[in-house]
C-alpha cells in the first residue's frame, strides 16, 4: 500500500499540480490547483502526496473569511478541495482527509474546527466528508452555483 500523506505546498510541487485535470462537472464545485497555490500568512495550500507526488490538493484559511461559516474563532476554512482525475477512485482522498486533525493538531494546534462549504448537489464529496467525520452543521450559503451545506469536523 502506498503511503498517502499530508503537507504543506512547495513551489517544488508546482509543475505536478499545474498537470491536475478534472471533469467539468467536478470543475463546477472547485478550482484547480494551480490557480490556489499562491501562500500568505492566512492562506494555506496543501498538498496530499502519494509517494512523493501530488494527487490531491486543498486550502486552508485562517483569515476573516472563517467568519462566514463559524462563530468559533479557532476554526479554518477548507476550501479548494481536488484530487487529480487520474488519481480518483484509488482511496486517496479517503486516506488524505483521513489525516486532517492529527495534521492540524501538528502545524496548527492553535485550531480546533475546519469547517467547509459542500454544493448540495456535490454528493460524492458530501459523502467524502462524512465518512471522514465532518458534520452538517445545519447552516446554508448560497455560493456561485446554488446552496451549500457547511460542514465541520472538530480537531
Amino acid at each position: 500500500m502506498k503511503l498517502i500523506e499530508l503537507q504543506l505546498y512547495k513551489t517544488e510541487y508546482f509543475d505536478s499540480i499545474n498537470g491536475f485535470s478534472l471533469p467539468e462537472d467536478q470543475l463546477l464545485f472547485t478550482a484547480l490547483p494551480n490557480q490556489m497555490a499562491e501562500i500568505t500568512h492566512e492562506k494555506h495550500p496543501v498538498v496530499i502526496l502519494c509517494g512523493m507526488e501530488p494527487v490531491g490538493f486543498f486550502v486552508l484559511h485562517s483569515s476573516d473569511r472563517v467568519k462566514e461559516f463559524t462563530d468559533n474563532p479557532d476554526a479554518m476554512l477548507l476550501t479548494a478541495f481536488s484530487m487529480n482525475h487520474v488519481q480518483q477512485g484509488k482511496g486517496y482522498a479517503f486516506r488524505g482527509m483521513n489525516q486532517l486533525k492529527q495534521f492540524l493538531n501538528q502545524l496548527f494546534p492553535k485550531f480546533n474546527e475546519v469547517v467547509l462549504a459542500v454544493n448540495k448537489r456535490n454528493i460524492p464529496a458530501q459523502k467524502l466528508y462524512q465518512k471522514v467525520g465532518f458534520t452538517d452543521t445545519g447552516r446554508r450559503k448560497i455560493g456561485r452555483i446554488g446552496e451549500q451545506l457547511i460542514l465541520s469536523l472538530k480537531v
